[in-house]
């Protein structure tokens, strides 16, 4: 089977070297040129590894990581023309490597090709439920993209889905709504946190969610939302 990879990168030449070079090592390579673009093609399609590049128009690549760590244990290769120590670390606060610019694309390769051997392996040993049950009731069917109340399917819209989805998938993270809103509409605009509360609004209709003492989402005031379900 082909490997599958995303190159995030929006300078041209780089970007085209990079992607023919890939190529030419028998992967299939997406290329997008922004932060956003690179997010979107991630959520359209599914990824062995994931090649951005630091610096990038309308998304930065530490900030492209984060959102794609909240989905996702899919290797992740940072590249950057910063050298220092504490910019390296930074950037696998996100990422699993760190290349720095100008490299040689030979060792490009072979990190490359490190990695998805690593990942292949975590794959075959991964034996995670499809389904994970929660205390009160609730059950999400994370391949069906569903979610049962009492052994009653919940009539979810996508979004809705993708809100509880994020949030249950990331129990210990508290999202603004900015974040909430960059990540499941794929826009930039701060301006649009009110489509967030509506949305949340209805989830926890939904889900029988009492706003005071919730049993899954919980406003953590000031700040945005949490996930608290209890996994049975």
């Amino acid at each position: 089977m082909t490997e599958k990879l995303l190159l995030i990168e929006d300078d041209t030449a780089i970007g085209r070297i990079v992607k023919d070079t890939l190529v030419q090592e028998g992967y299939l390579v997406t290329w997008a040129t922004t932060g956003l673009e690179g997010l979107a093609d991630f959520h359209a399609d599914t990824f062995d590894l994931v090649l951005v590049d630091w610096m990038l128009p309308e998304m930065d690549g530490l900030t492209v990581c984060q959102n794609i760590r909240w989905d996702s244990d899919v290797p992740i290769l940072m590249m950057s023309a910063r050298k220092e120590e504490a910019d390296k670390v930074e950037g696998l606060q996100g990422a699993d490597d760190y290349i720095a610019k100008p490299f040689s694309l030979e060792e490009l390769k072979a990190r490359v090709a490190s990695h998805l051997r690593r990942w292949k392996r975590y794959n075959k040993k991964e034996d995670s439920e499809d389904i994970t049950a929660f205390v009160y009731g609730l059950a999400i069917d994370w391949q069906r993209e569903t979610a049962n109340l009492e052994n009653t399917e919940i009539a979810l819209t996508q979004k809705e889905f993708a809100l509880l989805k994020l949030l249950a998938k990331n129990p210990s993270q508290t999202f603004t709504k900015e974040e909430l809103y960059q990540h499941i509409w794929q826009q930039a605009s701060v301006d649009e946190t009110h489509t967030v509360t509506v949305h949340i609004k209805a989830l926890r209709e939904k889900l029988k969610d009492p706003v005071k003492t919730p049993h899954y989402i919980q406003t953590v005031w000031g700040k945005g939302y949490r996930f608290t379900g209890e996994p049975l």
